[in-house]
C-alpha cells in the first residue's frame, strides 16, 4: 500500500511539476527571428518589438537576421522549429504574398501561430518634386495619355512595390501591365534614386525610403497605401480615402508569428505581452521614428493574414500572373 502511495505522489509531483513549468513560460530567452537582412524595416521593426516586449515578457529577446529567398528562408526556420514558444519569426507582408503568387513557395501563408499584428508599414505614391501632377487624377490622367509611355520603378511585378502601382492602374481601369511600363530596380535606395535621377515617372514604394525626400521637397507625396493618413504626411490622402478600392487594401505590414502548434499559455502570454506593447512608449516612439503605424491591438491576424493572401491570390490572378 506505501508503494501504491509513493507512486501516486511521484505520479502527482511530476504532473504539477510540468503543469507549473509549462505555466511559467518562458524561462530562458526568445529568439525573434528577423527573414531579411539588418537595417531594413522588417530588422528596425524586430529589433523595436525585442526592445519593447522584453520587461514584460520577463526574459531577453534575442534577435537573429535570417535572409534569403525574399524571406521564405527565415520563415521556412521558424515554420520548421519546436513550438514551444522560444523561436518566433517577425513576419513581413511577404508572408502571405509569396505563397500567393507562387505555387512552389517553400512555406504556405498558414504555416503558421498567429500571435498578433504589429504595424502597418505605408507605401507612399510619390512624384519628383518638380513635377507638374500634384494629385493621383492628374497622373491617372497623364498615364492614360500616354498609351503605355509611362514609367514606374518597383522591385519586382509581383513584388508589394510592383502591386501598389498596379493596383492603382486597375482601380483606375487600365491594363496594369500595359498602361505604364514597369522597370525595375533593387532595394528602396535604388528606387528613390531612379525617380530622383528622373529615369522614372513615379513609384510607390515604402514611407522609409521616399520621407526624406519628400521632407527635403525634392518628391511629392500624392497618396499613401494605408490604412490611416501618416501623422508625418497629414494631408496626403490614402488609397481608400480616395475611392481605389485595390490600392486601398494594399500596404507594407509587420506581424508576430510562432511555428503552428504553439501551446494555448504560450500563445495568451503573448496576447498579454502585445496588449502592453499597444501602450508602451517606446514602442510608439520608435513606429512614428519608422514612419509606421501602430496596429497592435487593432487587428485580427490570423483573419488579416487570409485576407491579405486572398488579395494577392486574386489580384495575381487578375493580372495574368497566375492562371484562372
Amino acid at each position: 500500500m506505501k508503494k501504491i502511495v509513493s507512486a501516486l505522489a511521484m505520479a502527482t509531483a511530476l504532473f504539477t511539476g510540468a503543469a507549473m513549468a509549462e505555466d511559467s513560460y518562458p524561462t530562458q530567452a526568445v529568439t525573434l527571428t528577423i527573414p531579411y537582412g539588418p537595417g531594413g524595416a522588417s530588422d528596425l521593426a524586430g529589433r523595436a518589438l525585442a526592445e519593447s516586449a522584453k520587461g514584460y515578457l520577463g526574459q531577453p529577446i534575442t534577435v537573429v537576421n535570417k535572409p534569403g529567398a525574399g524571406g521564405m528562408n527565415g520563415a521556412r526556420s521558424v515554420s520548421e522549429a519546436e513550438p514551444d514558444g522560444y523561436t518566433l519569426l517577425l513576419a513581413r507582408v511577404g508572408m502571405a504574398l509569396t505563397p500567393a503568387v507562387n505555387p512552389q513557395a517553400s512555406v504556405k501563408w498558414d504555416a503558421y501561430t498567429f500571435l498578433g499584428a504589429l504595424e502597418a508599414t505605408p507605401m507612399i505614391l510619390a512624384v519628383k518634386g518638380d513635377s507638374p501632377y500634384n494629385s493621383v487624377e492628374e497622373l491617372l490622367k497623364a498615364v492614360k495619355d500616354s498609351n503605355g509611355a509611362m514609367t514606374y520603378a518597383a522591385s519586382g511585378a509581383t513584388a508589394i512595390d510592383g502591386f501598389t502601382s498596379q493596383a492603382l492602374l486597375s482601380d483606375a481601369g487600365m491594363d496594369p501591365l500595359t498602361a505604364a511600363t514597369l522597370v525595375p530596380y533593387k532595394g528602396g535606395g535604388a528606387l528613390a534614386t531612379a525617380l530622383l535621377g528622373g529615369h522614372v515617372d513615379f513609384l510607390a514604394v515604402s514611407a522609409g525610403s521616399l520621407i526624406p525626400h519628400i521632407e527635403s521637397g525634392d518628391m511629392k507625396a500624392l497618396m499613401v497605401f494605408a490604412p490611416e493618413r501618416m501623422a508625418k504626411l497629414p494631408d496626403t490622402p490614402t488609397a481608400a480615402e480616395l475611392g481605389y478600392k485595390q490600392a486601398g487594401q494594399v500596404t507594407g505590414w509587420s506581424a508576430l508569428y510562432g511555428p503552428k502548434g504553439l501551446p494555448e499559455n504560450v500563445v495568451a502570454k503573448w496576447h498579454d505581452v502585445l496588449g502592453k506593447v499597444a501602450t508602451d512608449e517606446t514602442w510608439l516612439k520608435l513606429a512614428g521614428r519608422r514612419g509606421s503605424i501602430s496596429t497592435v491591438g487593432k487587428i485580427d491576424m490570423t483573419k488579416y493574414a487570409k485576407e491579405q493572401y486572398d488579395l494577392f491570390h486574386g489580384l495575381a490572378k487578375k493580372f495574368g500572373y497566375l492562371p484562372e
